[in-house]
């Protein structure tokens, strides 16, 4: 044997044991996308149904939503009208029983004074000090 058959033999021994490791390589990847493909069937199958009841779920919030605003205006409303009848009344009646209320108070007063003497019960000395106690402030109590 010549020394380019060897090489030729080493040659062919390489490509077959290249070719063994790269039908390995394409069998194992073929497999993972088999497995790849079997997880997208099976999230497809569970994820349209969710999807169909979280479409159901946000149509029913919507329905409620409609008629949580239409109570909400419906308040306002209500709490308009309350406000106008408010200060109607307030219009109407708060000035009148206002004077109604002041002047009951001043004849009671009135009745209540008649026949006495107004006494003075503060009786003011000029030139007098005030009581020792009452001169100092909190910082001076306590002290000497």
């Amino acid at each position: 044997m010549s020394g380019g058959e060897v090489a030729g033999i080493l040659v062919a021994v390489f490509w077959a044991i290249l070719v063994s490791f790269l039908a390995l390589v394409l069998v194992r990847l073929a497999q993972t996308l088999k497995a790849a493909t079997k997880l997208v069937a099976e999230v497809t199958e569970q994820a349209v149904p969710l999807l169909a009841d979280a479409s159901a779920t946000v149509r029913s919030a919507n329905t409620q939503l409609a008629r949580v605003d239409s109570i909400a205006a419906d308040v306002q409303e209500v709490t308009a009208n309350a406000s106008a009848l408010s200060s109607t009344v307030s219009s109407a009646f708060g000035g009148p029983l206002v004077k109604v209320a002041a002047f009951g108070y001043g004849v009671r007063r009135a009745m209540g004074r008649a026949g006495k003497e107004p006494t003075d019960a503060r009786t003011v000395i000029v030139g007098q000090k005030l009581p020792s106690a009452r001169r100092g402030g909190r910082r001076t109590r306590g002290k000497g």
